[in-house]
């Protein structure tokens, strides 16, 4: 016999999954602080080199570049990213849960935050 979704079965599924992705990210970091340090870093002589002149591209790009190469400071920036996407995922696994529960009323103010969450992610810029 098939058992029902419940509350308490997306109360407990969604505090799993926090919980992964906080420990997923607290090691993931560590990893890269110990690399990082094996490595070794030198603080930046001007900060401004760094801010001046980079679009989003070309800092995605050394990111990605960086990470290849499995330099600290990016691994660090990966455990950084795996800590903001946890409660996106969050989000998508209740919007998950509470259609399978049938709650189409938590299903739209869900999406709705999701929504919100996608659109401030995509077009956001800093200053």
């Amino acid at each position: 016999m098939k058992k029902n979704f419940t509350d308490v079965d997306l109360n407990r599924s969604v505090g799993n999954l926090l919980r992964l992705g906080v420990i997923l990210s607290v090691a993931t970091s560590l990893i890269g602080f110990i690399k990082l340090f094996t490595e070794g870093f030198e603080m930046p002589k001007k900060y401004s080199s760094l801010v001046v002149g980079t679009s989003s591209e070309k800092v995605w790009s050394h990111f990605w570049t960086s990470l290849c190469k499995g330099e600290g400071m990016a691994i660090i920036q990966l455990g950084i990213l795996l800590l903001i996407f946890t409660p996106l995922m969050r989000i998508i696994f209740a919007l998950i849960g509470y259609l399978k529960e049938k709650d189409y009323v938590y299903v739209v103010i869900s999406s709705i935050v999701l929504a919100i969450m996608a659109v401030s992610f995509f077009a956001g810029y800093a200053h």
